[in-house]
């Protein structure tokens, strides 16, 4: 490893499964003392004796939909590390199991606690951040995370309208506030994945159907890509060596956003899942 995060000082929200917890092992073999904030605890004893032999690392419970909750996290991680240096927006749901689908079918319901889950939160978390970042008057990286829906659809599948809204408006989110605080050397970039073997994605991976739509639809796996190609693209986009990049969106997504993919089968019944 070459120490690209050596002692900075880390937040990952959403860093109890999947992508967030592959990143986090990622920060701390690069050097970095962090944070991991989420709604359960790390998933199991192995993986927080593991990460603890990597490094300097904390859990705290959160609900980042809860303001209060979200500045009483971010004064615990201030107070845990003496300060912050970057902050990265992992948590979110799909929203299908709330009533989130296609526009005709979307309840009220699931898009309100979609748009909770995946857009008030990341106003909460970087606002919290940039709060942070500049009373420190050091400058700080913010990375969040959005998903390829809000910018390449593919509703044969994965047709969520308020889960792709959502991630949407992080893109746009995260852009306004690149520009508003580049001055003071705070950046914030966004991830947007394709479909990766996660826990959020496990019924989508599993579908027969999906996972013969992915061989076209991300050709270089092919197939669902896996926690650590999103961790690696987050240890760059918070490293010094991204010091020149803000407001970027950088799908990690196997060629989803570039290529049509072949349905085996026009049966509409196929149509399920979301990618994380």
């Amino acid at each position: 490893m070459s120490n690209r995060l050596n002692s900075k000082r880390g937040l990952i929200v959403g860093g109890t499964s999947g992508i967030g917890l592959a990143t986090a092992r990622r920060f701390l073999q690069e050097g970095a003392r962090l944070v991991i904030a989420g709604l359960d605890d790390i998933s199991g004893p192995s993986a927080v004796q593991e990460l603890k032999t990597f490094g300097d690392v904390s859990f705290f419970a959160c609900d980042a939909t809860s303001d209060t909750q979200v500045a009483a996290l971010f004064a615990e991680t201030a107070h845990r590390l003496g300060g912050l240096e970057i902050m990265y927006h992992v948590a979110g749901i799909s929203g299908r199991r709330h009533g989130d689908g296609a526009l005709h079918e979307c309840t009220e319901a699931g898009w309100q606690v979609t748009l909770d889950a995946n857009l008030k939160c990341v106003f909460l978390t970087n606002r919290a951040a940039v709060r942070q970042f500049l009373q420190q008057g050091s400058g700080g990286t913010i990375l969040n995370m959005a998903s390829i829906l809000a910018l390449s659809p593919s509703p044969h599948f994965f047709d969520t309208f308020a889960y792709a809204a959502s991630k949407g408006g992080v893109i746009a989110m995260s852009r306004q506030a690149a520009a508003r605080y580049a001055a003071e050397r705070i950046r914030i970039n966004v991830l947007c994945p394709g479909l990766i073997n996660s826990p959020m994605a496990a019924r989508a991976v599993s579908e027969p159907a999906i996972h013969a739509f992915l061989q076209s639809k991300q050709p270089l796996i092919p197939g669902p890509g896996q926690p650590d190609d999103c961790a690696e693209a987050a240890v760059f986009l918070c490293s010094d060596e991204a010091r020149f990049i803000t407001g970027i969106v950088l799908p990690v997504d196997g060629g989803w956003s570039i290529s049509d993919g072949q349905l085996a089968s026009p049966d509409k019944n196929e149509r399920c899942g979301t990618v994380c």
